[in-house]
C-alpha cells in the first residue's frame, strides 16, 4: 500500500508538471550532482549555495549527496557531503538563512525492500528488469537503491532522476546508463520540457562536454536531430582567462586571453571558442610561433591550404605572411603564442575577416 501510494502520488506530479520547467531549486540540483560526479568541490560548493539560497534545505542536499554514492562512488559521495558540512558552517557564520528540511519518513517494521524496489525499478524501466548475469547486482539494484534509497521521500522521484540524469552527463563513458535514465525520468516525472532544459543548465553552470553528454541522450531518447557533438577543452589544464575584448572587433565569433608570465612577456594561453576565427592578419618585423595544446582548429596562410592544429601542432609563422588562425566549427581550440625574432619597428597589421565560404570548406 505503501508504495502504491508514492506511485500515485509521483503520476499525480507529473501530470500537475506536465508544461513545467526545472524551478531555481531543480537547476541547481542539476549542478550540484554534475560537480559531485566530477569531483569539482569548488563548483559543487557554489551550487550548494544556488541551491540554499532558493529554498534547497540541507535535508534534500544531503539526500541528493548521499544518493549519488549508488552512481559516482563513496569517494565522491563522500567528498561531496563533507563539503556540504563546510557550506552549512560557512553560511551559518555569515548570518544565512540555511533550512534543515525535513528528514524522511520512517519505512514501517514489515517493509520489504526488494518487493517495492522491484515496482519501483519496473516503474522507471517501463518494464520488468532481471539482471540474470549478475544475480547479486541486481538485488542491490532492487532492494538497496530503489527499495532503500528511493523509499526516502525527502526526495521525490522526480528530483532523483533529475540528480541521476545530470550526474551521469558528468561521467564519460556512460552513455548507454545516461539514454537510460533520461528514458527512465519520464515515467519517474520529469516533464518533457525539464528534460531538454537539463543541458542548457549543464552548459551554463558547468561545463560544455556535460551538456553535449545529455543533450545527445536526450536527442535519442526522443528520436530528434542531434547535434554534431563538440569537442571541449578541460580548463583546469590551461586556463580559459578572460575575454578578448580589446581585440574582440579583429575576431568572429568569442575568445579568452590568459598570460602566462605577463611581468617577463611569456606565452599567452588563447581560447577560441568553436567556429571562433581572427581575422587575415601580418606580423610585420617578427615571427609569431603557435603551439596548440587543447582541442582542434586551423592555421592558413594566404594562398596555401590550411594546416589543421591538434595539440602538440607547432607553427612559425614567418614575418611579412598574411594569415589567419582559429578553432574548428566542432571544437573549442586553445594555443600558445609568443613572439620571436623581434626588430624595431615590430607591428600588427589586421586585415579583412576570413569568410565563411573560405571557413567552412575546411572539415
Amino acid at each position: 500500500m505503501m508504495l502504491a501510494s508514492i506511485v500515485l502520488a509521483a503520476s499525480q506530479n507529473m501530470i500537475a508538471q506536465n508544461d513545467m520547467k526545472l524551478s531555481n531549486k531543480q537547476q541547481a540540483l542539476v549542478a550540484i550532482a554534475a560537480n559531485e560526479a566530477r569531483g569539482d568541490i569548488d563548483g559543487l560548493k557554489v551550487a550548494l549555495n544556488e541551491g540554499m539560497n532558493h529554498g534547497l534545505t540541507i535535508s534534500e542536499a544531503k539526500e541528493a549527496l548521499s544518493q549519488l554514492y549508488a552512481y559516482t562512488g563513496f569517494p565522491r559521495s563522500l567528498n561531496a557531503l563533507g563539503a556540504l558540512q563546510q557550506v552549512i558552517q560557512e553560511r551559518q557564520s555569515a548570518g544565512l538563512i540555511t533550512e534543515a528540511g525535513r528528514d524522511a519518513d520512517p519505512l514501517p517494521d514489515d517493509y520489504d525492500a526488494l518487493k517495492q524496489g522491484t515496482q519501483v525499478q519496473t516503474k522507471l524501466t517501463g518494464k520488468p528488469f532481471d539482471y540474470q548475469f549478475a544475480p547479486q547486482t541486481d538485488y542491490y539494484l532492487k532492494a538497496h537503491l530503489f527499495g532503500d534509497i528511493f523509499a526516502r521521500n525527502n526526495l521525490s522521484f522526480a528530483e532523483r532522476e533529475i540528480v541521476t540524469v545530470s550526474a551521469i552527463s558528468a561521467l564519460e563513458g556512460c552513455e548507454p546508463q545516461l539514454v537510460a535514465h533520461v528514458s527512465g525520468a519520464r515515467n519517474m516525472g520529469v516533464t518533457d520540457e525539464q528534460l531538454h532544459e537539463i543541458p542548457t543548465v549543464l552548459r551554463q553552470r558547468v561545463g560544455e562536454a556535460e551538456a553535449n553528454r545529455c543533450a545527445q541522450a536526450v536527442a535519442c531518447v526522443f528520436a530528434e536531430p542531434a547535434h554534431d557533438a563538440i569537442q571541449t577543452v578541460d580548463f583546469s589544464v590551461w586556463p580559459k582567462g578572460e575575454p578578448n575584448t580589446a581585440y574582440a572587433k579583429y575576431f568572429i565569433g568569442n575568445s579568452y586571453l590568459a598570460p602566462l608570465d605577463a611581468e617577463h612577456g611569456g606565452p599567452v594561453n588563447v581560447t577560441f571558442e568553436p567556429g571562433c576565427r581572427n581575422n587575415w592578419h601580418i606580423h610585420h618585423k617578427q615571427v609569431q610561433v603557435l603551439i596548440c595544446v587543447a582541442g582542434r582548429g586551423w592555421y592558413q596562410e594566404w594562398g596555401k591550404p590550411a594546416i589543421e592544429l591538434v595539440p602538440g601542432t607547432v607553427v612559425a609563422i614567418p614575418a611579412e605572411a598574411k594569415h589567419w588562425h582559429g578553432a574548428a566549427r566542432d571544437s573549442w581550440m586553445q594555443h600558445l603564442t609568443f613572439h620571436t625574432h623581434i626588430e624595431d619597428g615590430a607591428s600588427n597589421e589586421w586585415l579583412e575577416p576570413v569568410t565563411d565560404d573560405i571557413y567552412n570548406k575546411l572539415k
